[in-house]
């Protein structure tokens, strides 16, 4: 089935959706299955659009533009390529799973708006993987940024104003630091009435950023994409706000958000500023290192599951920048999948953890215990996503940590090269054996409490959102390759732009 215009239909669909819902506003019973309806519908979209894309070419498909403000050189220009057309249907099920198990009795109050704001978040979540236009692009991180916020801060927990303060100072920051960017480059394309914000354009064009301004431009990108990662030192805001957000924003938080800073460093940083690119490398790939030890460091001390499972993020990120900036292909296609299998993986976590809270109001591992005598559809569930977490072969996380570290290994730059850093790199997956399975000895096994004794396994809504996961997380574990073909042509074309040679003089 082919649909025109389809990725304008997946930017329009949680919009329409949005009517239905304030109409029915004050009947929960109707706002639940209006958004469920409208996630679905758009899961189901996001599907015809990767049947729609031809796998194994480099270039934008799917490609829709119009004037917007043609007196600034701005459009609505909108496409997808192997890097990008995978990471929409990943978030069109999130959002599905995460408002379907919301609408299973997890929230209670102002249901109507909680909905609304997944809606919305949604619009900006599609956005920022289909824009092709630095100013399109611009708007949907921010359109993000709020209805997140509104999630932590309504419907969060007893610390959720500290947590939504600090998560927007922290991603506002960033957003400025980006929009300072952007008009630097706006102002950097040309005459008046030359200048324009278009991503092919500027590709074209980027011969005439002078070194000096590609390794400022660079800096105000990384530093936004660092911080929506997150990249250590600026991770701070994330487990604060994983563990005051409902389940539900906890799954989009880590499922989708943080893999818009990854996949900005892919889409505009790289490409465009291959300068800065190789100037920055040492500094991020540094970083990236200190986070994989540093996220599976502090996992390994932590005392609540919530915040456990929030630290390993920073760990599984770590991994994410050290593949796109070793700047090879086993590298780049390994940090690619770890953004998917994150998002299914870290996703599921979150939602499982967020059923335990429910049943037994905990989140302390010392509190909990034998859960597995009581759950056993639970820890079956549970048991595969920890496995995969720790990167086990045959489940996905495997696929793109090992890729990454292939990357690393065959890695050539930064002092001491990637027979250095490539071992360093992996004592992050032996930490992150440590700390997750030591959690699930501690949190599934021994004796049972006296008060989970009454306590349910898995509701069949609960199923229902869990099988998903489960499938996409074997079957990116056992058979990658269609993942890797529809990923490899564009991430090829990518890194031919950051290394091109013609730009290699500027790097001495």
């Amino acid at each position: 089935m082919t649909i025109d215009h389809i990725l304008t239909l997946l930017l329009t669909v949680p919009g329409v959706g949005l009517i239905p819902l304030y109409v029915f506003r004050n009947d929960p019973r109707s706002v639940k299955q209006v958004a469920v309806v409208t996630t679905l519908v758009e899961l189901a979209l996001s599907l015809v659009m990767l049947a729609q894309f031809r796998a194994g070419e480099a270039g934008f498909q799917l490609v829709e533009q119009a004037d917007w403000l043609p007196s600034l050189g701005i459009r609505y220009l909108v496409g997808v390529d192997g890097i990008s057309v995978l990471l929409v249907p990943m978030t069109t099920l999130l959002t599905f799973i995460s408002v379907l198990y919301s609408s299973g009795g997890a929230i209670k109050d102002r249901i109507a708006s909680f909905m609304a704001a997944f809606l919305v978040l949604e619009i900006g979540m599609v956005g920022v993987f289909v824009s092709l236009d630095l100013f399109l692009f611009y708007v949907m991180f921010e359109l993000m940024l709020v209805p997140m916020y509104l999630i932590i801060g309504i419907w969060g927990g007893p610390r959720r104003i500290y947590s939504t303060l600090k998560f927007v100072i922290f991603t506002l920051a960033g957003s400025l630091l980006m929009l300072v960017a952007i008009v630097a480059v706006w102002l950097a394309t040309g005459d008046e009435g030359s200048r324009t914000l278009s991503l092919p354009e500027l590709l074209a064009s980027r011969g005439r950023f002078s070194a000096e301004f590609q390794f400022w431009v660079f800096l105000a990108f990384g530093l936004a994409f660092a911080i929506k990662l997150p990249m250590v030192p600026f991770h701070t805001w994330l487990p604060d706000a994983h563990v005051e957000a409902p389940t539900a924003g906890s799954i989009i938080l880590a499922g989708v958000l943080l893999k818009a800073g990854g996949y900005g460093f892919l889409r505009f940083a790289l490409p465009l500023f291959p300068v800065g690119t190789q100037l920055w490398l040492p500094v991020i790939i540094v970083l990236s290192v200190i986070a994989i030890l540093y996220g599976a460091a502090v996992s390994t001390v932590q005392k609540d599951l919530k915040k456990l499972v929030a630290y390993s993020s920073v760990a599984h990120m770590g991994f994410v920048t050290l593949g796109i900036f070793v700047l090879n292909a086993q590298g780049g296609v390994g940090a690619v999948l770890q953004m998917l299998n994150h998002g299914f993986v870290t996703g599921a976590l979150f939602l499982f953890v967020g059923i335990q809270y429910e049943r037994t109001h905990r989140r302390l591992i010392a509190d909990l215990g034998g859960l597995a005598n009581r759950w056993p559809l639970y820890t079956t569930f549970f048991g595969v996503f920890v496995l995969a977490s720790l990167g086990l072969p045959g489940l996905n996380g495997f696929v793109g940590e090992f890729l990454v570290l292939l990357g690393t290994f065959k890695f050539s730059g930064v002092p001491l090269g990637g027979l250095f850093w490539g071992p360093v790199a992996a004592l992050g997956v032996i930490l992150a054996a440590v700390y997750l399975l030591w959690m699930f000895q501690r949190v599934m096994y021994g004796p049972v409490r006296e008060a989970f004794r009454g306590l349910p396994d898995l509701s069949p809504i609960e199923v229902i959102c869990a099988v998903p996961l489960l499938v996409l997380t074997v079957l990116l574990g056992v058979f990658p390759q269609p993942a890797i073909a529809i990923i490899e042509p564009s991430l090829q074309q990518v890194l031919r732009l950051a290394t091109d040679p013609g730009f290699q003089v500027a790097f001495k």
